[in-house]
C-alpha cells in the first residue's frame, strides 16, 4: 500500500508538471501568433510625433506623416492636435474608414483611454498613442514582409523551477512615477509595491508597475544575461496581484522581449535601477536577432 501511494504521488506530480509545461507552451504559441498577426508588432512601420495644429498625412514626402508610396494617396488629409484633442480630417476620396465605415472627420481616442480608435486605409491602419503630454501616430502595414520572414524567437527550455513564489510588499500610498523609455520619452506608471523572493539563496526584489486597464502587474527587469543572451533593454514579465496572504508567483518562463525588439517604432519602458537582478535568469525568451542590431531600439 505505501508503495502504491508513493507511485500515485509521483504520477500526480508528473501530471501537474506536464500540465504546467503545456500551459506555458500554449502561452508562448499565442504570443508568437500575436506578433505575426495583422496588428502585431511586426506590422509597425511608422511612429510620428504630432505637432500642435495640423499634421498632414499621405504618401507625398511633404506630409508630416508619410505613408508608403503605392499604398496611400499622396494627400489623405490631416491629423490635428488641438488643445489635448486629436482629430482626424480626411478627404472623402481618400477612402479612410473606422470600423468599416467611411470617415471624414473623427475625434481619435489614444491608447491611454482603453482601446484606441483604429483607422484603416487599404492594408494600412493607424492609431494614436500618448506618452505623458505628447501624442504620436503609429502606422501598421498588414502586408509588411517582416510578418512572412519572422524566424521565431529562441528561448530557454521551460523549467518549473523558474516559477518562483514571491512576497508582495504594497506601497501605501501608491506613488505615480515617470519611467524613461527607449525612445528618450517617458511614460507614467503607478507603483503598487515590491516583489521579494530568492533565486539560488540570493535575495532579490523587483518593483511592479500597474498599467491602466490591466489586472496583472508589469515587471520590467534586467539580469546578468541582459546584453548577452538576452536583449540589452531588459525583458518584461506579468505577475498576478497577490492573494490575501500577500503571496504571488513570478513565472520567468514567461519573460519576453519588449516590443522595441521587433520594430524601431515602439516606446518601451526601461528597467529601473532597482530592477537589475544580480543573478542570471536562464528562462524565457532569448535575444531576438531578426532585426539588424543597428535597428534595434532606435
Amino acid at each position: 500500500m505505501p508503495g502504491e501511494q508513493r507511485q500515485g504521488r509521483i504520477a500526480r506530480v508528473e501530471r501537474d508538471r506536464q500540465a504546467y509545461l503545456d500551459d506555458v507552451e500554449r502561452w508562448r504559441s499565442g504570443r508568437l501568433n500575436g506578433l505575426v498577426g495583422p496588428r502585431g508588432w511586426l506590422t509597425v512601420i511608422v511612429l510620428e510625433w504630432l505637432r500642435p495644429g495640423t499634421n498632414p498625412i499621405g504618401s507625398d514626402p511633404s506630409n508630416r506623416i508619410v505613408l508608403p508610396e503605392g499604398k496611400a494617396p499622396p494627400h489623405v488629409g490631416s491629423i490635428d492636435l488641438e488643445a489635448g484633442r486629436v482629430v482626424g480630417r480626411f478627404l472623402p476620396e481618400a477612402g479612410v474608414t473606422a470600423g468599416g465605415t467611411p470617415v471624414t472627420t473623427i475625434e481619435l481616442r489614444d491608447d491611454t483611454e482603453g482601446a484606441p480608435t483604429v483607422l484603416e486605409l487599404g492594408p494600412l491602419s493607424f492609431s494614436v498613442i500618448r506618452r505623458l503630454d505628447e501624442w504620436a501616430v503609429r502606422v501598421r502595414d498588414r502586408d509588411h514582409p517582416a510578418r512572412r520572414s519572422f524566424p521565431g524567437i529562441e528561448h530557454w527550455p521551460v523549467d518549473p523551477r523558474w516559477r518562483i513564489e514571491a512576497r508582495f510588499d504594497p506601497n501605501d500610498p501608491v506613488p505615480t512615477v515617470v519611467v524613461p523609455t527607449l525612445l528618450s520619452t517617458g511614460d507614467r506608471y503607478e507603483l503598487p509595491g515590491t516583489l521579494r523572493f530568492r533565486i539560488d539563496r540570493q535575495s532579490c526584489s523587483l518593483i511592479a508597475f500597474h498599467e491602466a486597464g490591466y489586472r496583472d502587474y508589469l515587471v520590467v527587469f534586467a539580469d546578468e544575461t541582459t546584453g548577452r543572451e538576452t536583449y540589452g533593454g531588459g525583458r518584461f514579465v506579468y505577475v498576478p496581484p497577490p492573494d490575501e496572504h500577500g503571496r504571488t508567483v513570478i513565472d520567468f518562463n514567461r519573460a519576453y522581449n519588449p516590443p522595441c525588439v521587433f520594430t524601431p517604432h515602439a516606446t518601451c519602458p526601461l528597467p529601473p535601477p532597482e530592477n537589475r537582478l544580480p543573478v542570471r535568469v536562464e528562462a524565457g525568451e532569448k535575444r531576438y536577432t531578426g532585426l539588424e542590431s543597428g535597428e534595434q531600439g532606435r
